[in-house]
């Protein structure tokens, strides 16, 4: 009977055993660096397609194509035997020969006045920049939604190691109080009180790896499903905190970012894309001039070779393309305001984005300034004095608790930072960390579309 009981254990241990490992095995450390990698090697191209940089480009080879020219063959005078007895040069005069139809070869070509192709071109480049520079707004702004993905993974993966690391704690303790108790030492009471404390740890051991899945599982999403998406751990990764302009003043920490900003940048291209439209539409109001040309061959007539050559211009006299300039001036106005109003979302951005950077350092700052020590200070002198019986389970407990509010506490607090640094970078149009190969990367993409 024992042999049996010592092989079912043994059974159990290497079952064990085995999940852990493989468990282990799953697992697939990620960085951030390599997440933002993923994510543009899985979605560039969708997001370039979303900001349509190939249309603007093609629209770019439209606006510049100079207009093709026009050959015409015309042939007349058809009939059973045409120009029959002619007297003209080109027939022999014979009563019963027929001279043949009358050729003609044309050539027109439409001349663009005023300079409106000129302006199409500059109209189309200020329109393809625009695209550019949405395109990488978009990268500005899916970077940071990578990495509050991965912070939000990060940081269900350091509660679910805290509350592995208090379970762990409180099953050693209840071992140590079960000899207590049944020596004497302590109250059944507080057996029962610690035991609840260690199985209330326990769901929230069950409640942390919950979490952790359902912050891989959105990690995974943001990055299309990659293959061990569910796998991902996140590696404690901080960002390398630089001056990016947090000495600054908030008035020039705003310049800063008016002047990087691409949002901002591609609303200015908009509007003067707008300005050259609006020109545009002024100078329609001039014709264009097409140029004919060609040749005759005329059997019939006196002269049997002849050429020819006109110029035709339409008159604008009932239509002089007002509706046109009126649009056009409407689109400019309105391109002008989302100016203003793009700027006056920046210097909010920032004036927010500043303001929480300085609160998350200054909270990180105090936890580094001696809480962490304190806390892990005063649960072991708890847990000391509890296990010589210098203090209540109550004190005890309230201790355990202390520390552990308090190292989430401080968990939330470096996330917070982190996120808080990152979003002041995208709020000035910093590129920061691994943002400067992403950016690299899409700039390239931009290139060789």
């Amino acid at each position: 009977m024992q042999n049996k009981r010592f092989i079912y254990s043994a059974a159990l241990c290497l079952l064990g055993a085995l999940m852990a490992f493989e468990a282990h095995a799953q697992s697939v450390p990620l960085s951030i660096d390599e997440a933002l990698a993923i994510f543009y090697q899985r979605n560039l191209d969708l997001i370039a397609a979303q900001y349509n940089i190939d249309q603007s480009r093609a629209d770019a080879i439209v606006a510049a194509a100079i207009p093709n020219p026009t050959l015409g063959v015309q042939i007349s005078e058809l009939s059973n035997r045409p120009n029959m007895g002619s007297n003209a040069t080109g027939c022999n005069h014979a009563a019963n020969v027929s001279c043949g139809p009358a050729e003609y070869f044309s050539f027109s070509q439409l001349i663009e006045v005023a300079g409106k192709r000129g302006l199409r071109i500059e109209s189309s480049g200020f329109a393809t920049q625009a695209a550019e520079s949405d395109f990488r707004d978009a990268v500005r702004i899916f970077s940071n939604m990578v990495r509050d993905a991965y912070y939000d993974l990060v940081l269900a993966q350091k509660n679910h190691w805290l509350a592995q690391e208090i379970v762990d704690h409180y099953q050693t303790i209840s071992k140590a109080n079960q000899l207590r108790m049944n020596s004497g030492d302590i109250a059944e009471s507080d057996f029962l009180r610690v035991k609840m404390e260690a199985m209330r740890a326990q769901s929230d051991l069950d409640t942390a790896q919950t979490a952790v899945e359902q912050a891989q599982a959105g990690l995974a999403v943001i990055l299309r499903w990659p293959d061990n998406g569910l796998h991902f751990e996140a590696k404690e990764q901080w960002p390398d905190i630089k001056d990016i302009g947090q000495s600054l003043s908030k008035d020039d920490l705003m310049n800063k970012a008016l002047q990087q900003r691409p949002d901002l940048l591609a609303d200015k291209q908009r509007a003067a894309q707008a300005e050259k439209e609006l020109e545009l539409a002024r100078r329609l109001k001039y014709p264009d001039v097409t140029v004919n040309a060609g040749y005759a061959r005329d059997p019939s007539n006196n002269t049997l070779n002849s050429f020819f050559v006109g110029v035709s211009v339409p008159v604008p006299l009932f239509y002089q393309y007002q509706g046109e300039s009126d649009k056009a001036a409407v689109a400019l106005n309105q391109n002008q305001l989302a100016v203003e109003q793009t700027e006056l979302g920046i210097r909010n951005d920032v004036a927010s984005a500043l303001a929480t950077w300085n609160s998350a350092d200054k909270i990180v700052q105090r936890f580094h300034g001696g809480l962490l020590d304190d806390a892990l200070s005063v649960r072991n002198s708890a847990e000391l004095a509890y296990s010589k019986g210098a203090t209540g389970v109550l004190d005890f407990i309230e201790a355990q608790r202390s520390y552990k509010n308090v190292m989430r506490d401080y968990s939330q607090a470096m996330i917070n930072r982190a996120n808080a640094y990152y979003d002041l970078a995208k709020a000035l149009g910093e590129e920061v960390g691994s943002d400067n190969a992403a950016g690299n990367k899409a700039q390239d993409h931009t290139q060789l579309q």
